[in-house]
């Protein structure tokens, strides 16, 4: 049976999507068959990131509702064929899907898929509550800065119902300088939020510009798509030293 992972933040702009993305493509270069879900309910931008802008017909509410398997839905990666996607609604049908549905297609995820990575909506609402309720674990992303450390406790206050160990946190756009200005360290970071550390993502400037043209950063030797891989294999088992920033 696969495991699902919802990826949610307090606060916008603290890498959220880049981390489904770039988590999911170094999970399947591993052999895993992975799903990654957009649930940003009429705002999606996961396929943008995956270089999959506009492939998808199907969405998760028609394989929530029936009116197609998950196999006709989902959008295949055309480079790493084991990552496919599966991508939110552009209207809001979502408000209307329920919990007995949701369950139906989290029952198709867990036997098609080894790992299934869901990219919710930053902030608590609709998105949140869909992604984090289909999930068997949580990766709360978050920054350095203050406000985003705030929401990320936050945030944790509403996962009280995961057991202990199902819930980490992943520090996203790390700079060395940063951390000495703010008189700050990961550690700070890690009691803020009160989570385990499930990987810490540097700063990489040419990644933006790979991102808005969907190109996957293992293509290329970005030091942040080494920081995903590590990430990977984390969620996988492995023991991995954290990268030195």
């Amino acid at each position: 049976m696969g495991k699902i992972i919802a990826v949610v933040s307090g606060k916008g702009g603290t890498g959220k999507t880049s981390f489904t993305a770039n988590v999911g493509l170094a999970l399947a270069h591993m052999g895993k068959r992975v799903l990654c879900v957009d649930c940003d309910i009429t705002l999606r931008n996961l396929d943008l990131v995956l270089g999959l802008s506009d492939s998808a017909i199907m969405d998760f509410c028609d394989v929530a509702r029936s009116r197609c398997a998950l196999s006709e839905a989902v959008v295949p990666h055309r480079k790493y064929p084991m990552l496919h996607l599966l991508t939110a609604p552009q209207t809001t049908e979502a408000l209307e899907v329920t919990q007995g549905q949701m369950r139906h297609l989290v029952e198709q995820i867990h036997q098609d898929y080894d790992i299934c990575l869901i990219d919710a909506p930053a902030g608590l609402g609709l998105g949140f509550r869909l992604a984090t309720f289909c999930a068997d674990n949580v990766v709360v992303v978050t920054t350095t800065d203050n406000s985003a450390l705030r929401d990320a406790q936050r945030t944790v206050m509403e996962l009280h119902r995961f057991p202990k160990g199902c819930v980490h946190l992943a520090v996203g756009r790390v700079q060395k300088k940063m951390l000495r200005s703010l008189h700050s360290t990961i550690d700070d970071a890690i009691d803020a939020a009160g989570l385990p550390l499930i990987g810490v993502i540097p700063e990489d400037n040419e990644v933006p510009a790979a991102l808005n043209r969907g190109i996957a950063l293992r293509d290329f030797n970005f030091y942040a798509a080494h920081a995903y891989e590590n990430i990977a294999r984390r969620l996988t088992g492995e023991k991995v030293p954290l990268m030195r920033i």
